[in-house]
């Protein structure tokens, strides 16, 4: 079967744009602190750090490299030990269990809901003596029900830390997410809502304890005198990195509105079609208010869809490569979890991203259709 003319083209996600889109500002701003030698730990990062503190209403934000290291960083500020067990969603990147691994404790990973996130009555059945945290994942850019959660967590005498990676932004009853547990970590890797040049990332921390553990583990055990007084790890945010961060955060409130935009106009166009489940439109649920770092269909006869769509120039993706993480039988893991299971088989993310425009949105629409109703 030959491959037919692509008519267009809308990759899944356009990774030059997220320069190109501002680039004499952002020029500006490499050369701004190229020229004050302001590389590492300087003021840019301090600004960037409130700002975002003030965003979210957390107590504290720290930047640190990556939200791989502030998922460890979290953790061990909560106060995890060694065989300690942390409940997580198996819908979630590999990125999330490791963390738990390398903060000493054992991830367990149990299903997920029908809106993709951790699964509370799935999450308190999994608890055991040895239960020390539950971890939601934010997913998608949306905030799980955090009251079930927080309900879960009260009964077991559970701390919360949250997985808040791809959730920047992103509210349940109007409290953001990162905010609700003890400590989180969100993303600042380029293909996220708000994103660097390269991996970044920040703790968010909501105790004073949890603060004061974070600052010295992301700076060689380092505290306000630079004096070491406990072992740390080396995960400072970079002050380019901060700075251009800090620049896009200025904005961070129309970057969500459009993307809520696109989010509504992929509603209207597919939300008639029987084979397709969609994400929740914006709006749909007053407690929850989502940010769309994902647009995460499930659909019937998804290879084939995505097939077709690859053929006509359109980028989509499976998440985590098609594998939750209870799949990862190599790390150890040997849950059965057959919702999870067969949530995969459907699992299909369209192109979401700022440089979309809305006749992308609708070429995209217009070919699922055609593959439904041919």
């Amino acid at each position: 079967m030959s491959t037919p003319h692509t008519a267009r083209a809308v990759p899944f996600f356009n990774y030059p744009h997220v320069f190109t889109s501002q680039e004499a500002e952002f020029l500006a701003i490499i050369r701004d602190v190229g020229r004050r030698g302001a590389f590492i730990m300087q003021r840019d990062l301090v600004d960037f750090e409130r700002n975002l503190r003030d965003f979210t209403g957390a107590a504290y934000a720290l930047g640190v490299g990556n939200a791989t290291d502030g998922l460890i960083i979290a953790l061990r500020a909560a106060g995890l030990e060694a065989g300690d067990e942390v409940i997580v969603s198996s819908h979630t990147m590999i990125a999330t269990a490791a963390a738990v691994h390398f903060a000493g404790g054992v991830p367990v990973p149990v299903e997920c809901a029908s809106d993709h996130l951790i699964d509370p009555a799935a999450a308190e059945a999994a608890v055991t003596p040895r239960t020390r945290v539950i971890m939601p994942t934010q997913l998608n850019g949306r905030t799980c029900n955090m009251d079930l959660i927080g309900a879960v967590a009260e009964k077991n005498q559970l701390m919360i830390v949250e997985d808040a990676a791809q959730a920047l932004g992103s509210r349940f009853k109007n409290k953001c997410a990162g905010t609700f547990g003890v400590a989180g970590a969100i993303s600042f890797y380029p293909a996220k809502v708000l994103g660097c040049f390269g991996d970044g990332g920040a703790v968010i921390a909501n105790t004073d304890g949890a603060y004061q553990k974070a600052f010295l583990l992301r700076d060689h055990g380092r505290n306000e005198k630079g004096e070491i007084v406990a072992w740390g790890l080396n995960s400072r945010l970079d002050n380019l990195q901060a700075a251009l961060l800090d620049f896009q955060l200025r904005a961070y409130g129309k970057t969500i509105a459009r993307r809520r935009e696109l989010a509504a106009l992929y509603t209207a166009r597919l939300r008639d079609l029987p084979e397709v489940v969609l994400p929740p439109a914006p709006d749909a649920d007053p407690d929850h208010f989502d940010v769309y770092q994902n647009y995460e269909i499930e659909a019937e006869q998804r290879d084939q869809l995505k097939q077709h769509l690859r053929e006509r120039g359109i980028g989509t993706l499976i998440q985590w490569g098609g594998q939750p993480l209870h799949q990862i039988r190599a790390l150890g893991f040997s849950q059965d979890l057959h919702d999870t299971d067969a949530l995969f088989t459907r699992l299909l993310m369209l192109p979401m991203n700022m440089s979309l425009s809305n006749d992308d949105v609708h070429y995209v629409s217009d070919t699922i259709q055609q593959f439904y109703c041919k």
